[in-house]
C-alpha cells in the first residue's frame, strides 16, 4: 500500500501554473475515488476508502517574512473526496513571491522538509501499518541549489523509514535565464548518494501533467491490481535451448463511468442500500449492524461515485436515470486521423461493423445514393490509411444515452465496408508502464541472425478467421455424445400428435394417441423400476424390454378402417402360475382394445391390406413420442421359452 504525501512550493509557481496542478490534484482524487479492487471480497458492499493522499503547501509569510508549512489535507480515516476537493480548491493563490538569484532566475533555499519528515506529520499518517509505504512528492519550478545538513539527515532518516523523496521540476518560461542543465547536474550530485531520492524535470504543458495524474493514480492502484505474468512459446529455438519469452500484462484503461447513481445511504456509517432488498421490505436497516432505521437516520439524497464514495447531496436533480439511446444513433465526424500513427492502446471495446443502410419503400434512389457515398467514403479513407474520429453521448455497448462524451474512430477496409470501434478519452487512457528496466544494450549479430531465423520457420499468410477452429463445436458435440449415455430423453405425455391429416380428423385415433403416450411414460417408469415380487414380474419385465410391437391399420378413408387382429391376441392376457405386481398389472390393462376400436371392428367396412408390422425397439431407440403415436397398440409377446438360470 502506498501513501502519497503532495507538498506544493507555492513560493515559486506562477498563478497559471498553480491552476493547473489544481485541477491535476482534482482529477488524481476523482480517480481514486472511482477505483476498486478486482479481488473485492463482496463487491456488492460499499466500503471507504482508506485515506492515502496526503496535500501540503510552503508559502512566505508577508509579515514575518519567513518560510512556513501548511497542512491542506492529512489522510487519518477514510478518504473524503468532498474534503478533499475543498483543501484543493481553498489553496493561497495569492502566494507567489519568487526570489531571483543573479542571473534572473528563480532560486529557493528552504524546502522544509524536516516539517514534514517527522513524527507529527507524515510518520503519524497511516498508523502503525507496517504495510504503508510512504512518498513524498515535493513539486517546484526551481531546482534548489543546496542542501544543508539538516535537510540531509532528514532524508537519510526517511530512508530508514522506507520512505522515499521526489523532487519534480516544472520549467516554466523565465528559467531560459538559469542554466538548467547545470543547476539540475549540481543538484544531482548532492542527493546522489541518497537512494531513496530522484528526481525528474517536466515541461508544464497538458501531456505532461496528465501522465503525471495518471502516474501516480497508478501508484495508488497498484496494490489494487496485479500485473499478469505470460511467456510465448514457440515451435522452435529463439537461440541456443530458448524457445519462449517471459512478459507481464498490464491493462491500459480505467474504468469507464457513464453516470453517477443517486441511492440512499445510512448517516451512521454512510453506507448505501442495497435497492433490491429496498423493494422487498419497507424497513430499512444498517448494512452493517443491521439495525432498524427510522427516518431521520436515512439519507435520502446520496449519489454513489463509484463503488466506494458516497456524496451527499441537496436533491437528485443533477442525477438522471440513464435511458437506452432513441435510434438512429447519432455520431458526430470531428477530424481525420492517420492510422499509422494511431496508438492500436487506445482502442477499446466491441468492432461494429458498418454497412450502409437497406433501400426502404418509396426512397429507393435515396437509398442508391447513400450506398453510393458509403462506398465512395470507404475507398478513400482506405487510399489515405485515414479514419475518421466521431464523438456521441452513447455507449453504443450497452445502448444507452450517457452524460459524459464517448469517442469512437470509423475504420475503411479494402472489402467495402467499415468498422467502428471505442476509443479512449482522456479520463480512460492510463500512461505506458515503466519502461526503464528495459535497457538499450548493444545486441549481437548471432542473437539477430538467431532470433531472424526462427521468425522464418513460422508460417506466414494472410489471417482468415474460418482457418483458426477454436474447436466449440468439437467440445460440445463431445458433451452431447456424452450426455446421450445417460439414454433417451424422457416423452411428455399428452404431446400434440402430427400423424397424417386423415388420421387426426377421426377421434378414434386421437384415443390411440393419447393411450400410446401414456404407454410410453408408463414403460420407462418400468424400465427404471426393479421388480422384486417373484419370477414371472422378472420375467415379463425382460420381455417388455426387448420386444414392443405396435400395429394401426391403413386408412383408405377417413371413416373407413380395417378390422383389427387384436380381438384374440391382446384382449385376453396370458395365463401366468405367478402372482403379477401391481405395475406389470396397468400395464397390461392398458394393452387392452379400446372400445370404440372394437365398436368400429364389428361393423362392415371396407377393408384395406394390413400395414407390416415394425418391430421398433424401446428406450434408448425412441426418443420422439410422435413415432409411437403414428404406429400400432402395443402387443408384447409373454409366450417365450423360460431362460435358464
Amino acid at each position: 500500500m502506498v501513501m502519497l504525501c503532495f507538498v506544493l512550493d507555492l513560493r515559486i509557481l506562477s498563478a497559471p501554473l498553480l491552476r493547473d496542478l489544481k485541477q491535476s490534484m482534482l482529477q488524481l482524487a476523482n480517480f481514486y475515488a472511482i477505483s476498486s479492487p478486482s479481488s473485492s471480497i463482496d463487491s456488492s458492499r460499499s466500503k471507504p476508502l482508506l485515506d492515502r493522499i496526503g496535500l501540503c503547501y510552503v508559502f512566505k509569510n508577508r509579515i514575518s517574512r519567513t518560510d512556513e508549512l501548511k497542512i491542506a489535507y492529512s489522510p487519518r480515516g477514510n478518504f473524503n473526496l468532498r474534503d478533499f476537493h475543498h483543501a484543493v480548491n481553498n489553496l493561497p493563490s495569492d502566494a507567489f513571491l519568487p526570489d531571483f538569484n543573479s542571473s534572473g532566475a528563480l532560486c529557493c533555499s528552504d524546502l522544509k522538509l524536516c516539517s514534514i519528515l517527522n513524527d507529527k506529520v507524515l510518520y503519524s499518517w497511516g498508523g502503525h501499518n507496517k504495510d504503508i509505504t510512504r512518498k513524498v512528492i515535493l513539486i517546484s519550478s526551481c531546482i534548489y541549489e543546496s542542501l544543508d545538513s539538516a535537510t540531509k539527515k532528514a532524508l537519510m532518516d526517511a530512508a530508514d523509514n522506507c520512505v522515499s523523496i521526489e523532487f519534480i521540476f516544472l520549467e516554466q518560461n523565465s528559467s531560459h535565464l538559469a542554466d538548467t542543465p547545470g543547476s539540475i547536474n549540481k543538484f544531482l550530485k548532492q542527493i546522489g548518494d541518497l537512494e531513496n531520492c530522484s528526481f525528474q524535470n517536466y515541461i508544464p504543458d497538458a501531456h505532461a501533467l496528465s501522465g503525471l495524474v495518471k502516474k501516480w493514480f497508478q501508484e495508488l492502484k497498484e496494490d489494487l491490481e496485479e500485473q499478469l505474468q505470460a511467456r510465448f512459446v514457440f515451435k522452435s529455438n529463439l537461440l541456443g535451448s530458448t524457445n519462449q519469452i517471459s512478459c507481464n500484462l498490464c491493462t491500459s484503461f480505467n474504468q469507464i463511468i457513464d453516470e453517477f447513481v443517486p441511492c440512499k445511504s445510512c448517516r451512521c456509517h454512510g453506507i448505501p442500500f442495497d435497492n433490491s432488498k429496498m423493494i422487498r421490505t419497507d424497513k430499512s436497516s444498517c448494512p452493517v449492524t443491521g439495525v432498524e432505521l427510522g427516518a431521520l437516520d436515512l439519507v435520502e439524497s446520496s449519489v454513489k461515485i463509484g463503488e466506494h464514495t458516497i456524496l451527499y447531496m441537496p436533491s437528485f436533480q443533477c442525477c438522471r436515470d440513464l435511458q437506452k439511446v432513441p435510434l438512429p444513433i447519432n455520431f458526430d465526424v470531428i477530424e481525420r486521423t492517420n492510422l499509422r500513427s494511431l496508438d492500436e492502446g487506445i482502442i477499446l471495446g466491441t468492432s461494429y461493423i458498418v454497412t450502409p443502410a437497406l433501400p426502404e419503400f418509396d426512397d429507393t434512389d435515396k437509398s442508391e445514393l447513400n450506398a453510393k457515398l458509403f462506398q465512395v467514403l470507404c475507398g478513400v479513407l482506405h487510399s489515405l490509411d485515414q479514419g475518421l474520429i466521431c464523438s456521441s453521448k452513447c455507449n453504443v455497448e450497452t445502448a444507452k444515452q450517457t452524460s459524459f462524451l464517448c469517442y469512437y474512430i470509423l475504420l475503411p477496409s479494402e472489402k467495402g465496408v467499415m468498422i467502428l470501434r471505442r476509443l479512449a478519452g482522456s479520463e480512460e487512457a492510463l500512461p505506458v508502464p515503466d519502461i526503464s528496466n528495459i535497457a538499450c544494450t548493444p545486441v549481437t549479430e548471432d542473437i539477430k541472425n538467431s532470433l531472424q531465423a526462427s521468425l522464418l520457420k513460422i508460417e506466414l499468410r494472410n489471417y482468415d478467421p474460418v482457418q483458426h477452429d477454436r474447436g466449440f463445436h468439437q467440445r460440445l458435440n463431445l458433451l452431447v455424445k456424452e450426455s446421450l449415455q445417460f439414454g433417451a430423453i424422457p416423452a411428455k405425455a399428452k404431446e400434440p400428435v402430427t400423424a397424417t391429416n386423415i388420421a387426426l380428423q377421426d377421434p378414434m385415433i386421437e384415443d390411440l394417441a393419447d393411450q400410446a403416450n401414456n404407454l410410453l411414460v408408463i414403460g420407462d417408469n418400468v424400465l427404471n423400476t426393479k421388480t422384486t415380487d417373484g419370477k414371472i414380474g422378472t420375467r415379463i419385465t425382460e420381455e417388455w424390454e426387448q420386444l414392443v410391437v405396435l400395429e394401426i391399420p391403413k386408412m383408405s378413408s377417413p371413416t373407413c378402417i380395417s378390422k383389427p387382429k387384436l380381438d384374440k391376441e391382446v384382449s385376453s392376457p396370458p395365463k401366468t402360475t405367478g402372482k403379477l405386481d401391481d405395475k406389470t398389472s396397468r400395464i397390461l390393462e392398458r394393452l387392452e382394445v379400446p372400445k370404440q376400436l372394437q365398436r368400429k371392428a364389428a361393423s362392415p367396412t371396407v377393408s384395406s391390406s394390413p400395414v407390416k408390422k415394425p418391430l421398433i425397439p424401446f428406450g434408448r431407440g425412441i426418443t420422439d413420442a410422435k413415432a409411437i403415436v403414428s404406429s400400432q397398440p402395443i402387443k408384447p409377446n409373454f409366450q417365450r421359452l423360460k431362460r435358464k438360470r
